[in-house]
């Protein structure tokens, strides 16, 4: 029996030990596709984290330690907790996937009470130190709105309204003022809103500027309400109110880098960052593969355009569509792209042996990526944008060479996964007509909107957007905007006095000597020059 029990009791310290570590990964268990199935476990271990911060909450906000207050303080913010979960489950539940998000938004929601549990502490002595007369005026120096203001950077500006609406009642119980929580409600509504386009880390700056005006604002509403607002009252109030604005810029630039490093949280400031041609990966990529380069950048203008349209992050479709081909710099030259008229290397190669190479570049930049520390959501895009796709040319090829293909069709197809996420479909997208159009012997808008049209259904038609969020109403705006991009890259212009580009001379007959020439020969240029430049307006 005790061995049984010791058995039973190590099984559930494993278990426990699995969970954290499985916190801080931030992985769940995955199922087929992209349904992630919760078991029992999970929903239990979610039910104990969630009465967890509810307890922790519930001490941040006492103020007489008694059991009464704290069966009572535990339940107030268990069931405020509970309401955030709900809302989580019911609008993002990608969060509630990734255990790392789940813990990231406990420990903001707790450490916000007690953050703000600290500066009312140092706050009040110091208006006590100070003699102000008004002691109750250093409450609005609390920087609650800190907390809404990371989670509309890390999650999403619907999470932080929920949580700002959490956090100010949760404020209001420990305070016992409704007044404040009304000030908290404002002031870290301002907050999220503040940095909801924030790229650079100075915007924090600009959205802690917000919150100085929305504070000050609101202290003087929440003032005239009490018939206070002609007392001695309002310049510390005021005071206070502006301190805690400069505390959240300064809470939030200081914290903010730090969680992203620790959860591994990918924000715009991030990403931003990353188009920064300076890096070392984006150096490499330039100096050893400037064809794929230039393919990448083309790529980044056409997902960037459509990112928009089907609700996806711009910014983040375009980083990936930067990094998406970042393994090919190991062997450069086995790319057409990089190949500049010299004979292809894949010529005294066997077609599974090119096969291989060719597939070999989506490890590659995968260890690239993990090397260089490149955000999560990037490395998923580098393995998924490819999918399961068939490398046709080289199966053609074996083919023609009487390979048993039967057996070894799975050698010419990329490992997958399939793109499970719009952004990674947008960029396998992108990937294939960006390299087929440069196949276009006479880029007509016309035979551009074919290529697109062609491409992306056969895509569609191989089952490879199977495993994400895209409507058909999103690949047909896809389609548009794709359209739009390439025909203003593939623009025609006219042509240049005086320069010949068709023959081997660059430049054409001196006009002296273009003198003798026949009138009906200059009609006839001057009738394609005016055409061409109808043909543009």
């Amino acid at each position: 029996m005790k061995d049984t029990k010791n058995g039973q009791s190590k099984n559930k310290t494993g278990r426990i030990a699995s969970f954290l570590k499985t916190l801080l990964n931030g992985n769940t268990e995955k199922g087929t596709g992209t349904q992630m199935r919760l078991n029992k476990r999970d929903k239990l271990i979610r039910l104990y984290f969630i009465i967890f911060c509810g307890f922790v909450a519930a001490l941040s906000i006492q103020v007489n330690f008694g059991p009464e207050q704290l069966i009572g303080g535990f339940m107030i913010a268990s069931l405020l907790m509970f309401i955030l979960y709900r809302d989580i489950m019911r609008y993002k539940p990608a969060y509630v996937k990734k255990y790392n998000m789940l813990l990231l938004l406990g420990l903001l929601l707790t450490g916000t009470l007690l953050i703000g549990r600290l500066f009312a502490y140092l706050l009040y002595n110091l208006s006590k130190g100070l003699e102000y007369q008004y002691l109750d005026s250093a409450v609005f120096g609390i920087p609650i709105p800190a907390g809404a203001m990371l989670v509309s950077l890390l999650f999403d500006f619907h999470t932080a309204i929920t949580f700002s609406f959490t956090v100010s009642l949760l404020a209001g119980v420990w305070l016992h003022d409704a007044s404040f929580t009304f000030y908290a409600f404002v002031g870290s509504i301002t907050a999220a809103f503040g940095v909801i386009r924030c790229k650079k880390r100075s915007g924090l700056l600009k959205g802690g500027g917000y919150v100085i005006a929305s504070n000050v604002v609101t202290v003087i509403i929440i003032l005239l309400f009490k018939g206070e607002l002609f007392t001695l009252k309002v310049p510390s109030s005021i005071l206070f109110a502006a301190l805690g604005g400069m505390s959240v810029a300064a809470i939030v630039s200081l914290l903010l880098p730090l969680i992203e490093y620790t959860f591994k949280v990918t924000t715009d400031i991030s990403l931003l960052e990353l188009l920064d041609l300076n890096q070392p990966i984006m150096k490499n990529l330039m100096v050893s593969a400037p064809g794929t380069y230039h393919h990448s950048v083309i790529v980044g203008s056409l997902v960037e355009s459509a990112a928009e349209a089907v609700g996806v992050n711009p910014l983040l479709a375009r980083v990936s569509a930067y990094y998406h081909d970042i393994g090919k710099v190991k062997m450069p030259d086995y790319f057409v792209e990089n190949q500049s008229g010299s004979p292809s290397k894949h010529d005294k190669l066997t077609p599974h042996m090119s096969s291989m190479i060719i597939i070999n570049h989506v490890k590659e930049g995968i260890d690239l990526a993990k090397q260089h520390k490149l955000p999560e959501p990037i490395i998923d895009i580098i393995q998924q944008h490819h999918g399961t796709m068939l490398i046709s040319y080289f199966y053609q090829k074996a083919k023609e060479k009487g390979e048993n293909i039967a057996l070894a069709e799975d050698d010419y197809k990329y490992h997958g996964p399939k793109p499970q996420t719009r952004v990674a479909a947008l960029v396998m997208m992108a990937d294939a007509v960006e390299a087929a159009s440069k196949v276009l012997t006479d880029p007509t808008p016309a035979r551009i909107a074919s290529l697109v049209d062609r491409i992306i259904n056969h895509i569609f038609l191989e089952g490879q957007l199977d495993e994400c969020e895209l409507t058909l109403k999103d690949i047909h705006e896809i389609k548009k905007r794709f359209t739009y991009v390439l025909t203003g890259i593939f623009h025609k212009r006219i042509d240049y006095p005086g320069f010949d580009f068709s023959n081997e001379g660059l430049y054409k007959e001196p006009a002296k000597a273009a003198k003798g020439k026949s009138a009906e020969d200059n009609r006839s240029s001057q009738e394609g020059s005016q055409s061409t430049r109808s043909a543009q307006g």
